[in-house]
């Protein structure tokens, strides 16, 4: 008889569910998307431990087995990554910030 296929441990802490985070895949029981994750270690260069500090809600192995999911499927994370930042830019162009509409003329009174 065959043995049933078990989840790697890291998978254990990640889940992707429908209606939470667009079902980007979460670190289990929280919001916190293992992108969020994934691009403070790996471009705002934090260590694990300083990532407890940023998210106090997040233990050392929910950390570790983000990371080790955001590795095991880094291409697709890194695609989804890279849509939403080229998203965010389309929306920064198409329209002022708020702050940017009540300056109006004064933000460019030092030029």
């Amino acid at each position: 008889m065959a043995k049933p296929k078990m989840k790697a441990k890291s998978e254990a802490y990640v889940e992707t569910r429908p209606g939470v985070r667009g079902g980007a895949p979460v670190i289990a029981g929280t919001g916190i998307k293992v992108l969020d994750v994934a691009v403070r270690y790996e471009v705002m260069g934090m260590t694990p431990e300083e990532i407890m500090v940023a998210l106090p809600h997040l233990d050392l192995p929910q950390i570790h087995a983000a990371l080790s999911y955001y590795y095991a499927h880094k291409t697709d994370l890194d695609r989804e990554w890279k849509a939403s930042l080229k998203k965010v830019a389309r929306l920064r162009a198409g329209q002022a910030s708020i702050l940017e509409q009540k300056l109006g003329s004064a933000k460019n009174l030092h030029r």
